[in-house]
């Protein structure tokens, strides 16, 4: 079977990039920086399906993701997890988190309605967001 992204994930972010393993989405709300690691691979649904080369890859993006959106965005707190309640498709929540955020110190799941961003903010994100992880 071939990977494909799950609909909620496609309708509700923008696609940034590739890792080796993952593809790299920018959830589509202004109100947080947040990015969303899912391995291309077929019917997963959590991360001990994966072999153990593609755990540790998994680790090794998804430090490297969080490592430099903290940088990038001056987080407070990175917030990483993997809930999959809703979109059972393994995917992975790296949020930047400030402690004057609207959500502080609460999860961000089901507080507010999203914000999306706009054309310019998109584009504008995506340039620094590039050229941080060098993509």
């Amino acid at each position: 079977m071939t990977f494909q992204l799950h609909p909620r994930l496609e309708q509700d972010c923008i696609a940034i990039g590739r890792f080796e393993l993952c593809r790299l989405l920018m959830m589509n709300d202004s109100q947080y920086p947040w990015f969303i690691l899912v391995p291309e691979r077929a019917d997963l649904q959590e991360i001990y399906q994966l072999n153990k080369a593609e755990r540790e890859l998994l680790t090794e993006e998804s430090s490297y993701l969080a490592e430099n959106m903290a940088a990038l965005y001056k987080a407070d707190k990175m917030n990483i997890a993997a809930i999959g309640n809703k979109v059972p498709q393994l995917h992975i929540h790296h949020i930047v988190r400030y402690q004057v955020d609207k959500a502080w110190p609460a999860p961000v799941w089901g507080k507010f309605d999203a914000v999306p961003y706009t054309e310019r903010q998109i584009a504008d994100n995506l340039t620094r967001i590039k050229a941080q992880l060098g993509m």
